[in-house]
């Protein structure tokens, strides 16, 4: 049976963009698992209610009696855990606490990059999802959206340069993992997915290291990643 995934989409059922539902679906894919979408929008609260809280991803697992799990996190653990004899997300007890750095600094990544492209976001919601994104939004950052639309040459460059860690990497290497992806490349790669589906902004070059393994990235497992709409 399909594990359904709950995935956070725009106006557009193919323009997936949640991070965070990017790293479930990379993880359900690595594992070679079923997956059926079930594409969902900030304002349909009431679809998830089932799992007690109001956010995604949530994957509910037919194979296991409808076990329902959140949190891409909690999601690849119990993957993990609950499919053995599934090509490992992490492959070692070792990896998997060093993922967890990774996670932390690609945590760091995405603070950085959600300035840049929030109004962007706001811009390609359904309709009936941008007043809630625009009240909540606002709160949080205590400044109205339109003061995100003027991206300035620093931010880019701030971005940029955050990303040497990652650089160094992978100029030396096929994937943060090694020769073969694991869970760590799903998170960092998660965040550039979440700009390119929903940005036409440009905050990679060609010639960046960085830009070559996205590129890697989206073709995985049958090109997963660029079949989803995107920007560049």
């Amino acid at each position: 049976m399909a594990i359904k995934l709950y995935d956070l989409v725009t106006a557009e059922e193919n323009r997936a963009f949640s991070p965070f539902c990017w790293r479930s679906r990379m993880a359900l894919a690595h594992k070679n698992l079923e997956v059926e979408i079930m594409p969902w929008r900030l304002t349909e609260k009431e679809a998830i209610t089932f799992s007690n809280q109001d956010k995604v991803p949530v994957i509910v697992d037919g194979n296991k009696g409808d076990k329902v799990v959140v949190d891409s996190w909690n999601i690849a653990n119990y993957l993990e855990e609950t499919y053995p004899d599934k090509p490992s997300l992490f492959g070692s007890a070792e990896a998997k606490a060093q993922t967890m750095f990774i996670d932390s600094w690609n945590g760091s990544l995405l603070g950085v990059l959600v300035p840049i492209i929030i109004y962007d976001v706001f811009e390609n919601l359904d309709p009936k999802d941008k007043p809630y994104f625009r009240e909540s939004r606002e709160s949080v950052f205590g400044k109205s959206l339109e003061e995100f639309k003027d991206v300035t040459e620093d931010q880019i460059n701030n971005f940029i340069t955050f990303l040497e860690p990652l650089r160094n990497t992978i100029s030396q290497q096929s994937f943060l993992a090694g020769e073969t992806p694991n869970y760590a490349d799903y998170l960092v790669f998660s965040t550039f997915q979440f700009a390119r589906s929903i940005s036409p902004k440009k905050i990679l070059e060609t010639s960046d290291p960085v830009y070559a393994w996205r590129e890697k990235m989206l073709d995985l497992f049958d090109g997963i990643g660029r079949k989803n709409l995107g920007f560049n």
